[in-house]
């Protein structure tokens, strides 16, 4: 079945299909509908919570293409900072702007130089609109990743495009950057397994 990955981030696509990669889908993007010349509908995000957006995203690029869609929608919450600075659903868009990579960079080790190393997690949600009358979704604590902790310092050499915080994110029991931890324990790691858990249920599959 082809299915679409409610996602204009090629960097998320890509690491998607790798995860799911064992089931029989055909996973497409956003952007490959809109080079087919489809019109891509704005889909305003404005949950309070991961659910809510990817709620919103998945239900609007259904009604928008009549296929099997998903999106996914992430919060980051950090331990011990004001309410006023924590960046939830909110983690690329502040103070009304949408940052770019770099300027994430900037701002979030602007937050650990001000109160220190920040121990943090990722909560995810999905949801996943077969059709109209079959729509999954899902925000369990096996989807939010384990606690990390961000620094002021990127990594020296590696930093993907769309994935900017991954390069100040830092392993507490080894006190290493993910990018430097061995393989193995990086596959442990990638939270992405219960995405694949969560489609093997909902579309009867097995591995």
């Amino acid at each position: 079945m082809k299915l679409l990955y409610g996602t204009g981030n090629p960097a998320k696509l890509e690491s998607m299909k790798i995860r799911l990669e064992r089931l029989d889908i055909e996973l497409l993007g956003l952007q490959d509908l809109a080079a087919e010349g489809k019109i891509i509908p704005k889909v305003p995000e404005d949950g309070n919570t991961p659910l809510e957006n990817a709620r919103q995203k998945a239900i609007a690029y259904y009604e928008a293409f009549q296929m099997p869609v998903f999106s996914c929608d992430s919060g980051l919450y950090f331990d011990d900072v004001p309410d006023e600075v924590q960046p939830g659903v909110h983690v690329r868009n502040i103070n009304g702007k949408c940052l770019s990579d770099d300027e994430m960079i900037v701002y979030y080790t602007g937050l650990v130089r001000k109160y220190g190393k920040l121990k943090a997690r990722y909560k995810n949600a999905i949801c996943f609109v077969k059709d109209e009358a079959h729509i999954y979704e899902a925000m369990e604590p096996s989807m939010a990743s384990e606690p990390f902790l961000l620094t002021d310092r990127p990594h020296s050499t590696v930093r993907k495009e769309g994935f900017p915080l991954d390069s100040l994110s830092v392993d507490i029991a080894t006190n290493q950057y993910y990018y430097d931890l061995p393989p193995v324990r990086e596959e442990q790691l990638d939270v992405e397994d219960s995405f694949l858990q969560f489609f093997q249920k909902v579309l009867e599959l097995k591995k």
